[in-house]
């Protein structure tokens, strides 16, 4: 009943898409029904990640949810640094990290309850993120003072960027042979699931629904929040990267509901890593098509990014998962939010 009412609410993602670009709504009716489009879009993507880790194994499995989970947040991205909001992009791509370290992650811990999760992997994922807060110091700390938006500042991110982007590609390339070579085929398990062929262009065509509804969601956002009397950055860094990491959630809570835990880790630290050391640097070097943009990060959010790196360390330390630890890191992103609440604007 549950798999009918999801396909069937699939056809709100068009409905939403000609509204949202054709009709003149107001900001709350695209807010409202562009949120509501994007639950069964995430759980399509999680449903088609779900069928291709039959083929792939968990660890590609969770890269390719995390690429095209992602795919949404740096067009998101690109079109507020158009707008001329950089407040915007650099909080909603940090509360992106975050989000996924410990709510996407705690809610799916949360899902699933005992288990196991790759340790290693889930290590390699945590140290990125905690490279790239650290690397991100260099182009922020100047910012504390003075004008945050510099142009010596974007310049100074350059560096940082490109840095970042190599050792992507290098553990990107490191960590699918290191899956390969671990995995083992379960011939049974792949005969009732989707061919590959059909899992990645269902993971594509909901990828590029899923941004044209979220920029539709995004574009009613910060009217939508004048209304209730949010800062800026507290609906970039809460909101928005909630409604960009849709995907992610509704995935990784879907797979570990089913017992493959591992898969839902793999989602949310891939994801978080991939926002990191990929996402953010892209977003920084394509920004000089638009407007430079300067990684000039406040202290709120390199702070809520190192704290939440050490937090889901210290829960996955030894490999095991459990729903007191899904509470644990929950609990530890409503910390993160109130922190946010009270940075306010910059």
């Amino acid at each position: 009943m549950t798999r009918r009412l999801l396909f069937g609410s699939l056809a709100l993602a068009p409905v939403v898409i000609l509204l949202g670009y054709f009709a003149d709504l107001s900001d709350t009716a695209n807010f409202v029904l562009s949120a509501l489009a994007l639950v069964p879009l995430a759980w399509i993507i999680g449903e088609a990640t779900d069928h291709a880790a039959e083929h792939t194994g968990a660890g590609v499995g969770g890269f390719l949810n995390a690429t095209f989970g992602n795919a949404p947040e740096l067009i998101i991205a690109l079109l507020a640094v158009n707008k001329g909001l950089p407040e915007v992009v650099r909080g909603s791509l940090t509360g992106s990290v975050v989000s996924n370290l410990l709510l996407v992650l705690g809610a799916s811990l949360l899902a699933g309850g005992r288990g196991r999760v790759d340790r290693f992997s889930s290590f390699l994922s945590l140290g990125l993120v905690g490279l790239a807060t650290a690397l991100f110091l260099i182009p922020a700390v100047p910012g504390w003072h003075g004008e945050p938006n510099r142009h010596s500042l974007a310049v100074l991110s350059v560096p940082v960027s490109a840095f970042l982007l190599v050792v992507y590609v290098l553990v990107t390339w490191y960590s699918l042979r290191r899956h390969r070579a671990l995995q083992s085929h379960d011939d049974e398990a792949a005969l009732g699931a989707w061919s590959l062929s059909r899992s990645l262009v269902v993971l594509g065509v909901a990828t590029v629904a899923t941004a044209l509804v979220a920029e539709i969601l995004v574009g009613s956002l910060e009217p939508f929040a004048e209304k209730v009397g949010l800062s800026d950055f507290f609906v970039a860094a809460v909101i928005v990267a909630i409604v960009g990491n849709a995907a992610e959630h509704g995935g990784a809570v879907l797979v570990a509901h089913r017992g493959k835990i591992s898969l839902a880790a793999e989602i949310a630290l891939s994801s978080a890593a991939q926002v990191a050391v990929f996402l953010i640097p892209a977003v920084a070097i394509l920004s000089w098509l638009i407007e430079p943009l300067a990684l000039s990060f406040r202290p709120v959010e390199l702070a809520t990014l190192g704290g939440s790196v050490a937090v889901a360390a210290l829960v996955l330390a030894d490999g095991r998962s459990s729903r007191p630890r899904g509470a644990a890191l929950v609990a530890s992103y409503a910390v993160a939010v109130v922190a946010f609440y009270v940075a306010g604007s910059r």
